[in-house]
C-alpha cells in the first residue's frame, strides 16, 4: 500500500512524500553507482520484494526521478538511472552516509556488505584537497573485502582490489573502519589495541587517514612496530 500524503504545505514533506517509503532512498542509494538493471537492483537490496521495487520504481519514474532507458545492441537491456531531479539527491545522500557512520557500530547478524556501499561511505568523507601535490595508494583489507585509494594531486578515487604499489597497507574489521570514519575511535588507539594494523610507510599512513577521514594518524603512533 503506497504511503499517504503527509498533508502539509511544507518541502520537507514534500519531499518526504517522495522519498520518504520503506526502499526508496536505497534505490537511489543504488543509482548513485550507476545505470541499473531491474536484477541488479534487486540483487542490490536483498530483503526488497520484486513487487515492492517494481512499485516504488513506478512512483519514482512517476514524480521524473528515476527514467528508464534501453541500452543499444548487443546489450539490449533496459536500465534505470537517475534524472536531473533525482540527481539533486546526491548531496543529501552524501550528508545521510556521513551522519549515517554514527549508527555503524557492529555488524548485526544477516546483515548483507557489499563493497560498492562501503566505498560510496568513504567518498562521501573523502577530502581531495588533502591529495594536492601527492601521487601514491594506499591498500584496505577490511574482513574479506580489498579496496585501494588513489591520490593525484587534488583528486582522489577509491576502487575495488589490491593497490598497484601501495605506500601503505592497513588491515582492519568494518566496525574499526567505521568508528575511525566517523570519529568515534582515534586511529592511534585502534592501532594500539591491533583493531588497525599498518604495513608501508608511516608518514603514508598519515596522509591516507587525512585524506579519508579528515582526522590525521598521529605519526608517533603509525609505526611498522604498532603495526605488527
Amino acid at each position: 500500500m503506497a504511503q499517504p500524503s503527509y498533508m502539509q504545505f511544507c518541502a520537507v514533506a514534500r519531499a518526504l512524500d517522495a522519498v520518504g517509503e520503506r526502499w526508496t532512498l536505497l534505490i537511489v542509494r543504488e543509482l548513485l553507482l550507476g545505470p541499473r538493471r531491474y536484477t541488479d537492483l534487486l540483487n542490490g537490496l536483498p530483503g526488497a520484494s520484486p513487487n515492492v521495487l517494481a512499485e516504488r520504481l513506478k512512483k519514482l519514474e512517476e514524480l521524473e526521478i528515476v527514467a528508464r532507458r534501453r541500452l543499444p545492441p548487443p546489450a539490449a537491456s533496459v536500465v534505470y538511472e537517475l534524472t536531473a531531479l533525482g540527481l539533486g539527491l546526491a548531496p543529501v545522500l552524501t550528508e545521510l552516509l556521513r551522519w549515517g557512520l554514527n549508527f555503524l557500530t557492529e555488524r548485526r547478524a544477516g546483515e548483507a556488505v557489499r563493497l560498492e556501499h562501503l566505498l560510496l561511505a568513504l567518498r562521501s568523507v573523502a577530502d581531495p584537497a588533502a591529495t594536492v601535490g601527492l601521487s601514491e595508494s594506499y591498500e584496505f583489507r577490511v574482513e574479506e573485502h580489498t579496496f585501494h585509494v588513489l591520490a593525484a594531486d587534488g583528486t582522489v578515487s577509491l576502487e575495488p582490489g589490491p593497490a598497484p604499489d601501495p605506500a601503505a597497507t592497513f588491515t582492519t574489521d568494518l566496525a574499526t573502519l567505521a568508528a575511525i570514519g566517523a570519529g568515534r575511535l582515534p586511529a592511534r588507539q585502534a592501532l594500539a589495541e591491533g583493531r588497525l594494523k599498518l604495513d608501508g610507510d608511516p608518514q603514508a599512513a598519515v596522509r591516507a587517514g587525512q585524506i579519508l577521514t579528515g582526522h590525521t594518524l598521529p605519526s608517533s603512533a603509525a609505526t611498522p612496530k604498532a603495526a605488527a
